[in-house]
């Protein structure tokens, strides 16, 4: 697939690594693409980029993300399915940017004719595109409204190494608040272990 990666950051970079080995067509989006040329991947304006993707990924700052996509416009993003990893933290990283709600939320009701879905939010870009890194199996999540973009969504995810059993739709695109609100304590896991390289397993009880 052509994938649009909103950013240029450590997070859309690995992403982009990761699903150009699985043989995807990747470019990442600068609002300047003439000073981030030395990434040793594709880079261009933000329009052009959305002009060229098939899924577009919201990899930038969550409380920018809103504005910048306003800037792309809801007609260039119509009918384009964006997978959100955004979250909004203030910058020493003790507050969210939308506390009450979530930017997969804001994303989505900002550009109703753009099917939202929130994934990978809830770890760090090492993790994303190398679970099979961890010391066993772990959960990657998903939220939105559209089923078939959550299909899609999951076929990506397994691109990146993620089995569907590793998967798990927890719901429309309310339920983002809690991956995003997550955040907390991630910080907080991170500052006990004192590294970001881990991530959370959902264990259920056996089966009957």
């Amino acid at each position: 697939m052509r994938i649009g990666l909103l950013g240029t950051g450590n997070v859309a970079q690995a992403l982009a690594h990761g699903w150009s080995t699985a043989g995807h067509d990747v470019l990442l989006a600068s609002r300047r693409p003439k000073d981030r040329t030395g990434l040793g991947l594709p880079v261009a304006g933000l329009s052009e980029t959305a002009a060229h993707a098939e899924v577009l990924v919201n990899a930038t700052p969550g409380a920018v993300s809103v504005e910048l996509l306003r800037s792309i416009g809801a007609p260039a993003l119509a009918g384009t399915l964006l997978i959100d990893i955004g979250v909004g933290l203030s910058d020493d990283f003790t507050e969210l940017s939308h506390p009450n709600s979530s930017l997969g939320e804001q994303i989505q009701e900002a550009f109703p004719l753009t099917p939202v879905v929130k994934t990978l939010c809830t770890m760090d870009s090492t993790v994303m595109i190398a679970p099979d890194g961890l010391d066993g199996p772990s959960t990657v999540f998903l939220s939105g409204d559209d089923a078939e973009a959550k299909r899609t969504t999951g076929r990506l995810l397994t691109d990146l190494g993620w089995p569907p059993s590793s998967q798990l739709d927890i719901g429309g695109i309310t339920t983002a608040r809690g991956q995003e609100h997550f955040a907390l304590l991630f910080m907080g896991i991170a500052g006990g272990l004192g590294h970001h390289t881990f991530n959370i397993n959902v264990v259920t009880r056996p089966s009957a």
